[in-house]
């Protein structure tokens, strides 16, 4: 089935940028919509950024807004998280999900197929 890759993560000073990177293989095009989520220790996992197939639609919680960017290069079956301004709040794994539809959730029991997350730790 549809597997999913996550790198790119890292430690980091506040201010500074990561750009993450979710390489998916196996059957890419039932996976409509891509999402990447966050988990810190001891919080549950959250939502942070999602985009459909064509990239006409994205969504952002409040808080990474101006500063996180989601994109995908179809062609290379990879989807991007481009994070900018890091705050040490942003420290969590990150994790890259994938939804056969191409409506757009938040919740993590509607998404699919999962990654095995990458690390991003941001410092003060």
């Amino acid at each position: 089935q549809v597997q999913l890759v996550e790198s790119g993560g890292g430690l980091v000073q506040a201010g500074g940028s990561l750009k993450l990177s979710c390489a998916a293989s196996g059957r890419t095009f039932i996976s409509n919509v891509m999402g990447w989520f966050r988990q810190a220790p001891g919080k549950e996992r959250e939502f942070v950024a999602g985009i459909s197939w064509s990239g006409s639609s994205t969504y952002y919680i409040d808080s990474v807004k101006g500063r996180f960017t989601i994109s995908r290069d179809n062609a290379k079956n990879t989807v991007y998280l481009q994070m900018n301004n890091l705050k040490p709040e942003d420290t969590a794994v990150y994790y890259c999900a994938a939804r056969r539809s191409d409506l757009m959730v938040v919740y993590t029991t509607f998404y699919d197929y999962w990654g095995q997350g990458t690390q991003v730790t941001v410092s003060s």
